[in-house]
């Protein structure tokens, strides 16, 4: 057992991401009280000698709730966020992907149990824990032969988002860049409880960070909506923080899903001005074969036509894609361990919603009948 800790899979190139290599790993990171825990971490990066920038990317957390949100969490993957980890290998980034305590195959009991009722949560404590499987993560990978030290980029989703601005905050050695895609936590599906909260613990976060800073949010973003992010992004750069913020145009039905669902080339142009700015890689290095075309079904509401577009694009075998003929849909890309998996929630997702459904496409090819 090496620096990262156990083998879930060999290190090898993915044929399909020719070009890229694709590994799976429990990495072994240091808490602050001294003791370690395993990270599920999913690595993606070119196939090819040498040094990389490193992406540490940071997942956001299921919205369901009760007993169903522990079963939710232990079936999250690093293969949630896929997609942004291809983009940044294409452009010669080696990324890593990994689970927080207590989501997914990772070791320890979950340690971001909400205090408080909706009106009074105290996100900062969750923030600070969720932080250090951050940092413990950066101190660990820093290490690999595969990565440049000194050129470390922090990207987290929704509470991962939240998670890297609090990380930001300590100023961890060698991160010179945090990208915050749509930073919040929705602890009542849909909506923010004590957004003032959010807003005061973003003030607190920038009071000592002092690594420039990209918001990243969409404008119809259900969990957290652009109103929100303003608010909380006024309080951090008032802290003495250097970010800037960026609203994109709609993604579907709820912009949220437009980081681990979208194409690439939604956010890459915005990314890429910042990446520009910190003297980053920007050029496509491995250029993928375009996924195999799938003819849409019709009819498609204007939604669905962009999730099913997402859908041809994303770079996994794991999903599906339900559909019924009023042009209703429900696409699962990126949250499923299985084949098998991604079938029976995109049904039961689309069931719930509009009754009658079918599967219409599966992994990359038609679904039979």
């Amino acid at each position: 057992m090496g620096v990262l800790g156990l083998l879930l899979s060999p290190a090898a190139a993915d044929p399909a991401l020719p070009g890229l290599v694709r590994e799976d790993r429990l990495i072994s990171v240091t808490r602050s009280d001294g003791s370690e825990v395993k990270l599920e971490t999913m690595i993606v990066r070119p196939d090819r000698p040498g040094r990389f920038p490193l992406v540490l990317l940071i997942h956001g957390t299921n919205p369901a709730t009760g007993q169903a949100f522990r079963a939710a969490a232990a079936r999250q993957s690093p293969v949630d966020l896929l997609n942004p980890a291809v983009a940044f290998a294409q452009h010669g980034y080696v990324v890593a992907s990994i689970m927080r305590r207590g989501f997914g195959r990772s070791e320890g009991p979950f340690a971001e149990a909400l205090s408080g009722p909706c009106d009074d949560r105290d996100y900062l404590a969750v923030g600070r824990i969720a932080a250090e499987d951050v940092t413990g993560a950066v101190a660990t990978l820093r290490g690999e032969p595969w990565v440049e030290p000194d050129r470390v980029l922090l990207m987290g989703h929704s509470t991962g988002g939240f998670a890297v601005t609090a990380a930001a905050a300590s100023n961890p050695a060698g991160v010179i860049g945090v990208l915050n895609f749509e930073g919040a936590h929705s602890s009542v599906p849909g909506r923010a409880c004590s957004p003032d909260h959010l807003m005061a613990d973003a003030g607190i976060f920038g009071r000592t960070a002092r690594i420039p800073a990209l918001w990243i949010y969409s404008e119809n973003d259900q969990s957290a909506p652009p109103a929100l992010a303003r608010r909380m992004f006024a309080a951090y750069v008032a802290s003495g923080a250097s970010a800037q913020l960026q609203v994109l145009p709609p993604f579907g039905v709820d912009g949220h899903a437009m980081l681990p669902m979208g194409p690439a080339d939604i956010w890459w142009p915005a990314v890429e001005n910042f990446l520009t700015r910190l003297r980053l890689p920007t050029s496509l290095v491995v250029e993928l074969p375009p996924p195999a075309a799938i003819p849409a079904p019709t009819p498609l509401n204007a939604a669905c036509t962009m999730y099913f577009d997402a859908y041809v694009k994303a770079w996994t075998d794991i999903k599906a894609y339900a559909w019924n003929r009023e042009g209703h849909c429900s696409s699962i890309t990126s949250t499923q361990r299985t084949v098998d998996d991604a079938k029976t929630e995109a049904m039961r997702q689309c069931v719930a919603a509009w009754k009658e459904c079918s599967l219409y496409a599966v992994g990359q090819t038609l679904a039979p009948g």
